[in-house]
């Protein structure tokens, strides 16, 4: 049975991920600060799908944690998926520093090392491949969590372009507003947020999973976001980042 290593595994994404990968078959690592509920989480996923699951309580803003969770991809996976991330709710000249520095540990440090961690077996066995969950706003000037999501798209198409001769895929996906846990853990009022822009965790991940097969180095889901990332293309960088300063919070 393939194996699947899923950080932020208990909720959102992360949990649509475990669901899904369950479902097909893999046996999971799942990977998340919060021991109670990844036993939960476990649990719940074997008693479902009669799968083999693998529980590391790892806080990756942390280096015992990120080592730990490193020296699991190296001792072999088939699919990473890189899903561990939060925002903050102030702009970022307000934010502490440590609070800034801690966000850039989880989106940054953590998707390269534990990538790096996982590469040379994938490459070792030519098979394997890596989701990076990223952001539309990646594509755009949205303070120090848009310029972090920013690298994880920059950093998955260089490791896409890296890996493709070793029959390994490295993919970014980067959704906009998914309904998940995300926005209310950083306390954000998401109330004027439109209806039609709100997207399903668990459609996410399957548009995720379809874009990997095909080969895509950057997915986008839905339509509605693709139009978004491609208008933002169509109008002057310093427009847009004026604009993205202003309302993209």
């Amino acid at each position: 049975m393939p194996t699947a290593l899923i950080t932020g595994a208990t909720a959102g994404i992360g949990a649509a991920f475990a669901r899904r990968l369950a479902a097909d078959g893999f046996t999971l690592v799942l990977v998340a600060r919060d021991e109670s509920r990844l036993a939960e989480t476990a649990d719940r996923l074997k008693l479902r799908y009669g799968v083999s699951v693998e529980v590391l309580p790892a806080d990756l803003a942390g280096e015992d944690g990120l080592s730990r969770v490193e020296a699991r991809c190296r001792e072999g996976v088939d699919l990473l998926v890189n899903n561990a991330g939060f925002t903050l709710l102030g702009r970022f000249p307000d934010n502490p520093v440590a609070d800034e520095l801690r966000m850039l540990k989880v989106h940054c440090e953590a998707v390269l090392r534990l990538t790096l961690a996982a590469l040379p077996g994938m490459k070792e066995r030519r098979r394997g491949a890596v989701i990076n969950l990223a952001s539309v706003a990646g594509f755009f000037a949205s303070s120090s969590y848009g310029a972090s999501k920013a690298y994880v798209i920059n950093f998955s198409e260089s490791a896409a372009a890296e890996a493709r001769g070793d029959n390994v895929r490295v993919m970014a996906l980067c959704p906009g507003y998914v309904r998940t846990e995300f926005h209310q853990r950083a306390s954000m009022d998401m109330s004027g947020t439109p209806g039609f822009m709100w997207l399903d965790a668990d459609r996410v991940v399957g548009e995720a999973l379809r874009d990997l097969a095909l080969g895509k180095w950057v997915s986008v889901p839905s339509l509605r976001y693709k139009a978004v990332v491609a208008a933002g293309k169509l109008f002057p960088r310093r427009l847009v980042s004026e604009l993205s300063a202003r309302f993209g919070r």
